[in-house]
Formats: C-alpha cells, sequence, structure tokens
C-alpha cells in the first residue's frame, strides 16, 4: 500500500474533526469534498461563509452539507476573546486586541482547537508559515517539555520511510532546541507510520573525527535527548553515511544502536536539513511528504501555499495521527 494511502487509511478509522482556517481557496473546498466523502475528517470550513459559497458554486464543488463558521458573527467570539486576552494579557495583549484576532481565521480555528470543538486545523494554503505558527503559539501553545516548534517530512522510498527534520523552520537551533526536535520527530515518526525510531543526530563528524563548535553542539543536543527521552534509541555525533549504511556504521559507530539503521535524520540546521531534503527529493526521487508543523500542544499544521489538493487531503491526514 502507497504510504499515503495507507496514512489515509489510518486517518479515516479516527475520523477526526478538522478546521481549515484558508477556506477561501477552491483547492481546500475540493479536498473538503473528498475529506467527507471518504469519511477521513469531518471537515470544518473557516471564514467568510459567502465567498465561501461563492467560490464552490462557480467550480461546481458540493459544500451543502459541510460546515462553514464566520469568526466574525460567530457565538463563540465572546468566549473566545477572553480565553486569548486570558492567554496573551501577560505578553501585552488587550482585550481589544484579543476581539480583533479572534475575528481572523487563523486565530479563530487555533481556539476551536484549543478548546477541543477540533482536533486538527491545516492551514497556509493561503497565509505565510510565519502567520500559521504565530496563531498557534499564541493559541494552542507549544508542547510542555518541549522549547521550540519545528518541522518534520516523511521522505518516502519504494522500500522505505525516513523522518527529516527540520528542514522548514529553525535556522540555527540551539542544543536544547535539537534535542526538543529530535525527541518530537521521534514520537510523530512512530505516530504517523507505526515504525520504532532510531535517531541520528547529524554532523560533518562522526564520534570525534573531527572537532569544532558545531559538532559539540550536535554531541551535547545528542546528551541531552539521552536524559530527557532514555527509552529512545539515539545516538551521535555521526555523518549521513554512517547513519544509513550498515558496513559504514559498523565500522565508524561499532556497537551503536542506529548506525546504519537510523530512520529519523536530525540535521544540525536548517541549511543542511532544507539542502538535504531537497537533494533527497530531487536526486534520489524520494516522495517528500510535509513540512509537518510540530512541538505544538495539539496539532496546528502549516501547508505550502503552492501545496496542492492532495497535498491538503494527506497533511490532514498526518495530522489526525498526531492528535
Amino acid at each position: 500500500m502507497k504510504f499515503t494511502d495507507g496514512i489515509r487509511a489510518k486517518a479515516k478509522a479516527l475520523n477526526l474533526k478538522a478546521a481549515f482556517p484558508d477556506a477561501e481557496d477552491l483547492r481546500v473546498l475540493k479536498a473538503a469534498r473528498f475529506l467527507s466523502d471518504e469519511k477521513i475528517v469531518q471537515p470544518v470550513l473557516i471564514g467568510n461563509e459567502e465567498n465561501i459559497k461563492k467560490i464552490a458554486k462557480e467550480n461546481n464543488v458540493n459544500i451543502d452539507d459541510i460546515n462553514i463558521i464566520n469568526p466574525v458573527n460567530s457565538d463563540l467570539k465572546i468566549e473566545f476573546s477572553e480565553l486569548l486576552f486570558e492567554k496573551r494579557k501577560s505578553k501585552g495583549m488587550s482585550i481589544e486586541e484579543a476581539k480583533k484576532l479572534v475575528e481572523t481565521p487563523l486565530y479563530f480555528a487555533g481556539l476551536l482547537l484549543e478548546t477541543s470543538k477540533v482536533k486538527v486545523v491545516v492551514g497556509g494554503n493561503v497565509s505565510s508559515t510565519g502567520d500559521v505558527i504565530r496563531s498557534a503559539i499564541h493559541t494552542v501553545s507549544v508542547a510542555e517539555g518541549i522549547s521550540i516548534v519545528s518541522s518534520y517530512f516523511i521522505m518516502v522510498f519504494p522500500d522505505k520511510l525516513l523522518c527529516y527534520a527540520d528542514c522548514a523552520v529553525n535556522p540555527d537551533p540551539n542544543e536544547q532546541q535539537l534535542a526538543d526536535i529530535a525527541i518530537t520527530s521521534a514520537k510523530n515518526f512512530q505516530a504517523v507510520t507505526g515504525e520504532e525510531p532510531r535517531v541520528a543526530m547529524l554532523s560533518f563528524s562522526t564520534k570525534g573525527s573531527a572537532t569544532h563548535p558545531h559538532v559539540d553542539k550536535v554531541i551535547n543536543a545528542t546528551k541531552i535527548i539521552k536524559e530527557k527521552a532514555s527509552g529512545l534509541l539515539v545516538d551521535g555525533e555521526m555523518q549521513a553515511d554512517a547513519a544509513l549504511i550498515a558496513s559504514v556504521g559498523e565500522r565508524k559507530c561499532k556497537d551503536s544502536p542506529v548506525a546504519g539503521k537510523a530512520n529519523v535524520l536530525i540535521f544540525p540546521d536548517l541549511d543542511a536539513g532544507n539542502i538535504g531534503y531537497k537533494l533527497t527529493e530531487r536526486l534520489a526521487g524520494a516522495e517528500a511528504v510535509g513540512p509537518i508543523v510540530q512541538g505544538l500542544k495539539k496539532p496546528y499544521c502549516d501547508l505550502s501555499r503552492g501545496c496542492s489538493t492532495d497535498d491538503i487531503i494527506n497533511v490532514a491526514s498526518i495530522c489526525s495521527l498526531m492528535a
């Protein structure tokens, strides 16, 4: 079974309620129709009802049975304004600012998620990544014990699945943040794929073959992971060939629990991660599914603005498995 078929089937077994804050977009309306028909998620469209229905009608997409909520005239406005104000007043937000933000689909969807009225939010097909992540942090917050919001890709090969992180969000995470990216990625890789995570902390050095502050960051991050998540199979610092090729891993990292068989690859910075996933996609022919935002208390996922309807369906499915 194709990976995307598998995640859709797993999400269908859950059939969670999912909010789409960038709903004034034909791609979302087509995805919502498919998701509803296939009972993968129960879509809730957030935005101006008149505009959404106009787009649907002009493009012959029937959304008559799909729930639409306009934040501007919703009965939840007062409750959500007060909730957002309480969450953000220590950061200087006024009640007036909270009221204005609640009328925006990104914040309204986040508060639906925070209050468990939906289980998943998928946005970013129209909004920028920065706006999506800011709304998510302000409404649902970062997960307890995790210092940073990050992202991961599932790289789909004919014979295996790999998790790459962080390839889309954090330019230069410090050692604590890098450790949290690894812990979160391992958890989500297992939730989405069902496979036991084996985490390699990547570097240009393997077990002291080079010395540099960049290498020290990876070494220290690995130590933090072993303290915070003692049951996790993790090792580092190691080069990519030692992480992936059994003969190289045996030679360079003898007795390592992950060398030569890693399935979660943690890159030391965004340069390495972004370049790495794109080279893998373009030269190795792997399908890059993501980026999927992680590290939040609840799944509020970001799409590329160039995404397809299929991308929206797949991300909604993956986010359901993270809920």
